[in-house]
């Protein structure tokens, strides 16, 4: 006997009965040629903010790397495991992706942790602690005149982390190269969990306004 969470098979046995099955050409096509998909996002972890379903995407279509915070640290070539790195790397040298979307979301759990450094660890690791650590130069810079409401000082920095990522992502050569080339775009999205929202960065300004649909 296992103890398998029972919605997750019943959701499989769902997948099997509908998409699988109107999409199984694509399936069969995807295991035998390969994934080429032209863009890699990198998003949170957070359940409630899933790529696949904001762009309607199906198998094949998006690379995805999904993190605590949505991410990226700087290029270190330090002989370390890196996991992010490994697939930012897997995304840009193998699969030639063309587009880097970071995505971040509104009420981000990683992004309180950063504005309220003080909390109690989850545990002795304080792996969430350290891994937010790489927003210290950010929040070092984060000015907080004490008008702004909790809610408005965390919309600033999870967009602000965005922009971070972004400059961290042109740190790795390829990346840095590739975008010199016009052979890849870096880009930028904020999602809002209450209002479904996506607010897209501006290349030249860094400003988030909301696209045209």
């Amino acid at each position: 006997m296992h103890n398998f969470p029972a919605y997750l098979i019943d959701g499989y046995a769902s997948f099997m009965e509908t998409r699988h099955a109107s999409e199984r050409q694509r399936y069969i096509d995807l295991a035998e040629a390969g994934q080429k998909p032209a863009t890699m996002i990198i998003a949170c972890c957070d359940s409630r903010a899933a790529p696949e379903t904001i762009f309607s995407t199906g198998p094949g279509e998006l690379f995805v790397l999904r993190n605590v915070a949505n991410l990226v640290p700087p290029h270190e070539p330090d002989g370390g495991q890196h996991g992010t790195s490994a697939a930012i790397e897997f995304a840009v040298q193998a699969l030639k992706v063309k587009n880097i979307v970071v995505m971040g979301h509104g009420r981000c759990g990683g992004i309180h942790a950063a504005l309220h450094p003080m909390a109690e660890p989850l545990a002795p690791g304080d792996f969430i602690g350290k891994w937010m650590n790489l927003l210290e130069p950010v929040t070092k810079q984060f000015h907080d005149d004490g008008l702004m409401t909790d809610g408005e000082r965390h919309t600033m920095l999870e967009r602000i982390s965005i922009r971070n990522s972004i400059h961290n992502l042109r740190s790795f050569p390829y990346v840095a190269e590739l975008e010199s080339k016009d052979q890849l775009a870096l880009h930028g999205a904020w999602f809002d969990i209450k209002s479904g929202e996506l607010w897209i960065m501006d290349h030249e300004s860094g400003e988030f306004e909301r696209p045209v649909i």
